[in-house]
């Protein structure tokens, strides 16, 4: 899933500084389940934005609505009739959210109220860790199942760096060192064979700095 953080909230007030009347919209995915940007956290952001307006002596206008997901066009026409009646937009999306309503309702400004952080999984409650950037290239097969792009600190394809200490990484002692969870993982599966087998130098134009991509399946237009 998308994890993501609220931005402060000094931040989003700059952004609606002018406004006196605002949609905040949640999503109803990744930022609900991470407790960033579902129903819950619409109502408090609201109500601390009326606050804040408060404490300046002005009035805020706030609506708040939260949506099945805001990367769907059928349900960002949920707000079509009403989005006109705002002065701006606070969205509690994830960046693709927040872009994709842009896009959409070119008339109105569309703010951001979340920082958008990973791909990841929920180690326990609260705990959510890096799994996955997009890369593009999936290399799972030939590394056990853990990902270097995303788990080791400096990308590395072929084996720990040497200053990975008792398994940990040199950048962050309290995470493991990606390459030593690769190679515990091949152990286990009688594999370790594979990890003398070179990966190729990746080509990152896959990735996401090599550009923006769209995928289309033509199966799915019928």
């Amino acid at each position: 899933m998308i994890v993501a953080e609220r931005k402060p909230l000094d931040e989003i007030v700059e952004f609606i500084k002018d406004c006196k009347k605002i949609l905040v919209v949640g999503c109803n995915e990744c930022v609900t389940v991470c407790y960033a940007g579902g129903k819950k956290e619409v109502a408090v952001l609201a109500s601390a934005l009326k606050m804040a307006f408060i404490k300046e002596g002005r009035e805020l206008e706030v609506t708040e609505v939260t949506l099945e997901r805001q990367c769907d066009q059928e349900y960002l026409e949920e707000i079509r009739d009403s989005i006109d009646q705002y002065d701006a937009v606070i969205s509690m999306a994830c960046g693709v959210g927040v872009q994709f309503m842009a896009e959409k309702y070119l008339s109105i400004p569309i703010y951001p109220a979340l920082n958008t952080l990973f791909m990841g999984v929920t180690e326990e409650r609260g705990v959510w860790a890096e799994r996955c950037q997009g890369c593009g290239q999936c290399i799972l097969g030939q590394t056990a199942g853990i990902c270097p792009i995303s788990r080791c600190a400096k990308r590395l394809l072929n084996g720990p760096c040497g200053g990975s200490t008792k398994g940990k990484c040199e950048i962050n002692k309290e995470l493991d060192c990606a390459w030593q969870l690769i190679i515990d993982r091949l152990k286990e599966l009688g594999r370790l064979d594979d990890y003398e087998k070179l990966i190729p130098i990746k080509d990152w134009s896959t990735e996401r700095s090599g550009g923006p991509r769209r995928i289309v399946r033509e199966d799915l237009q019928q």
